[in-house]
């Protein structure tokens, strides 16, 4: 019988085979003394220059514009004057090139991590830039993918961008690491790729290589040993699910004709895919905000909302206001440094000290709306109450934007739905907000993934009890968070009163599929176990009938 381990799954679909594993971090040398401090310097100035320029050109081959922005941002990283000084003074101190690198990575690390949020998780990125340059040092081939010659699943104790982004889809089918979380850049990467991948799986540090595997993305489940003719079995299901006929295109419904709406999440024009949804449910408009001094114009904004609406006539787009703050910070913002970032000024909370950046936004997409036959809806992020629900949606009608709404993602919207649906026109469940707050439980935080499971009964209740309100005030209720990826829980989602479900485009096909096997009745009724369990195991187990 195989042995079954099990992390926390952040992209769904199913892959089988075998597990090939990441190579480990170069190791130090012992201590030398140092004769030639000029000499040390130069050594790992030009490994950082190295890892760098690596970077660039990653960044430069990556098609994926998430992929793209994250290596750049790392290249740059790695170039940081900063960074070089601390070389400097390492070396200045007696250490060698290696060790010098070693110890200024490891003390803008400790920096990182302690200025929390965004900056935490960067953390994971120095640590890859650590390890290219310390190889470049000692003249070691830099870390990277492998190449056993065959289909396989990669294993690793956590992923860097630069070997997330290029990975060759047609060879790695899955992805196992023993960190991470649900947005780590492996999970964000990998739903884009259309990859499973399970993250935070302390039991894969055991998985031998050449070892037949299988990996369940949703469920977070591995199973060490299958066998090489189970393994195979899967992998024709999967393909058969990946290479559906067009004829499978379409609306979202159930298998009674209960319509679902299935949208994108997008960050720009570029991350449209014709054809593959409804629309788009998430517009994430904080990438154009992003690693800038200053804010965009009103005119660079009203071309980017432009180029969206432009592009899906007569289709819902979904426009989130800017996210910014706790783990998206904006330089340009000038916010003040707080203790809590993540309990602080962050999404709609910024308009407190800034209330031009929302006007100056909302006058944008209100420009943009007009110059298109899009169906403009826009929202926004980090609400809390009735009172900042009714401010968002007077100014954004004195605009002419005629579909308000707000993004559900802290507890007490939750608990007040109803009275946000009086001041609204719809409302978004952003789960993996909900249920950071709804646990306590920080996003980047890779001990704690398992409160982050979206199966979390408490979750799903918040969920319902958000339905439930829209049912009643007859306003639409969708989820925009990564549980609306899972197919199997896509289902539970329709059962709890959701209406649209938005996700990246290479999930789309398979919860299509999911919602066509499955009656409205049959929804409700996978709902009620879900919300009965006591624990996420045992509501995938009650949906799944492996109960």
């Amino acid at each position: 019988m195989p042995e079954i381990v099990r992390g926390l799954g952040v992209s769904p679909g199913r892959a089988a085979g075998r597990a090939h594993r990441m190579e480990r971090p170069p190791v130090l040398p012992p201590p030398a003394p140092v004769t030639d401090a000029a000499h040390e310097i130069g050594v790992a100035t030009r490994a950082l220059d190295a890892v760098a320029e690596l970077l660039e050109k990653h960044a430069a081959r990556a098609s994926n514009p998430d992929a793209r922005a994250i290596l750049e941002a790392q290249s740059l990283m790695a170039a940081d004057p900063a960074l070089r000084e601390s070389v400097e003074e390492g070396v200045g101190s007696g250490l060698g090139a290696a060790h010098a690198v070693d110890a200024a990575c490891a003390h803008h690390r400790q920096a990182l991590l302690a200025a929390g949020g965004y900056f935490a998780d960067r953390a994971g990125d120095l640590d890859d830039i650590r390890n290219r340059a310390v190889a470049a040092v000692l003249g070691l081939p830099m870390p990277g993918v492998p190449d056993p010659g065959h289909p396989y699943i990669l294993i690793a104790d956590d992923l860097a961008p630069a070997d997330t982004a290029n990975l060759d889809t047609a060879t790695v089918l899955a992805l196992v690491t023993e960190q991470g979380g649900p947005t780590s850049h492996t999970a964000i990467l990998a739903r884009t790729l259309g990859l499973p991948a399970v993250v935070a799986c302390r039991g894969a540090a055991a998985i031998g290589d050449g070892t037949w595997i299988s990996v369940d993305g949703a469920s977070g489940e591995v199973q060490v040993g299958v066998g090489e003719e189970a393994a195979a079995a899967i992998q024709r299901d999967a393909a058969a699910l990946r290479d559906r006929p067009a004829t499978e295109q379409g609306p979202g419904r159930t298998a009674d004709g209960h319509p679902v709406t299935l949208l994108l999440n997008i960050g720009s024009a570029r991350d449209l895919r014709p054809g593959t949804a409804e629309g788009v449910g998430l517009f994430r408009t904080e990438f154009l905000f992003l690693d800038r001094r200053d804010a965009p114009t009103y005119e660079e904004q009203v071309a980017a909302y432009t180029a969206v609406l432009q592009a899906l006539p007569g289709r819902r787009v979904v426009i989130r206001t800017l996210d910014a703050g706790s783990d998206k910070p904006l330089p340009f913002l000038r916010l003040p440094g707080e203790s809590n970032p993540a309990l602080g000024v962050r999404g709609l909370r910024t308009s407190r000290i800034h209330p031009e950046v929302l006007d100056t936004q909302l006058d944008a997409i209100a420009e943009a709306a007009r110059a298109s036959a899009a169906e403009t809806w826009v929202m926004a992020p980090m609400v809390s109450t009735a009172d900042e629900a009714a401010g968002f949606a007077r100014r954004a009608r004195e605009r002419g934007l005629r579909h308000v709404g707000v993004m559900i993602e802290v507890p007490a919207a939750a608990l007040h739905a109803r009275r946000l649906l009086a001041e609204v026109d719809f409302l978004s469940v952003g789960t993996n907000d909900l249920g950071q707050y709804a646990f306590a439980a920080d996003r980047q935080h890779g001990e704690l993934a398992d409160l982050l499971d979206p199966w979390q009964p408490g979750l799903l209740r918040l969920i319902a009890m958000c339905g439930e309100a829209g049912r009643e005030a007859g306003k639409p209720v969708g989820v925009c968070g990564e549980a609306a990826a899972d197919p199997l829980l896509a289902t539970v989602l329709v059962g709890l009163g959701i209406g649209s479900l938005s996700m990246a485009a290479p999930s789309v096909p398979a919860v299509r599929e999911a919602l066509g096997r499955h009656s409205l009745d049959e929804c409700e009724a996978g709902a009620r176990r879900a919300l009965e369990a006591e624990n996420p195991a045992e509501a995938r187990a009650a949906i799944s009938g492996r109960r």
